[in-house]
């Protein structure tokens, strides 16, 4: 059975409700269904959830999360079986982004065009931040909401096309916010430290914090890191400096969200899941 379903609230916060036939089962979202945006869902306990054929962790109280791409398509497909293995498919309009170019100029060359003796380096380097990036640990501290990780300028944003030096790069995948070298970085949420690593070539200064289901935080051209691996931390507790290290112009942090390998907008979870005060 396919069924679409249709939010009953827009901006700034969207819930989805879907009944089936008799009441006989029901799925609920929290989010915003956009490209970037971290969703938290709810089913009955006991039954399986896939979202675009990828199967989602759900715990005892039916509770589940997962996040939407850049790039995530139009309409998407999150696939139901129930204790009977009765299979329901629904579909979900997605809202699609119009992402900006920014030119930056200044970049130490060597991470625009990086030469061929550290590329064995850079593959290295890359394989560690996706394997801490795939936990997938029990805890739901995401659940607590998420509170910037310092306050400062926004020099940068989620999705934009970026130019280094005149030649055109990946996309930024995350939020730009400048500060001073040796201004502390708070953790956003609760977690635990997953990844600490010291210089990376392109990244620099790298943490990883681990905030359960595969939402993960990342924090990078860092001056200084003041955790270490397997550390849990709350929101709040002083994590790192900011610095510039790696392919950067000047200091400011770049925090990153991200579930499993899905990079989401820190920007929207800020907004659609904010820390109680």
């Amino acid at each position: 059975m396919l069924l679409r379903c249709l939010s009953l609230y827009r901006r700034p916060l969207v819930l989805l409700i879907c009944l089936l036939p008799m009441g006989s089962f029901s799925l609920e979202l929290k989010g915003e269904l956009v490209q970037g945006g971290m969703l938290i869902g709810r089913v009955t306990p006991g039954e399986q959830v896939e979202v675009m054929g990828r199967s989602v962790r759900v715990d005892d109280q039916g509770l589940f999360v997962f996040g939407l791409g850049r790039d995530a398509p139009a309409e998407i497909k999150l696939t139901h079986t129930n204790g009977a293995n009765e299979v329901t498919t629904f579909s979900y309009a997605v809202e699609q982004r119009v992402y900006r170019e920014q030119r930056v100029e200044g970049v130490p060359q060597k991470t625009v065009t990086p030469p061929p003796e550290v590329l064995e380096r850079i593959r290295r380097e890359a394989t560690l931040v996706r394997e801490a990036r795939t936990v997938d640990d029990r805890r739901t501290d995401f659940l607590s909401g998420f509170v910037k990780p310092l306050e400062g300028p926004i020099t940068g944003v989620y999705g934009s096309r970026r130019v280094y030096n005149g030649t055109p790069g990946n996309p930024h995948y995350g939020l730009d916010i400048a500060a001073p070298t040796g201004t502390e970085v708070f953790a956003p949420a609760p977690g635990v430290v997953t990844l600490v690593h010291r210089e990376m070539f392109y990244s620099g200064g790298t943490l990883l914090i681990d905030h359960g289901y595969g939402i993960s935080s990342t924090f990078i051209h860092l001056s200084e890191l003041l955790v270490e691996e397997g550390q849990q931390v709350g929101p709040g507790d002083p994590i790192a400096r900011v610095g510039a290290t790696g392919r950067a112009t000047g200091p400011h942090l770049d925090w990153r969200i991200n579930w499993f390998d899905v990079r989401l907008d820190p920007a929207l979870v800020l907004d659609q899941f904010p820390a109680a005060k």
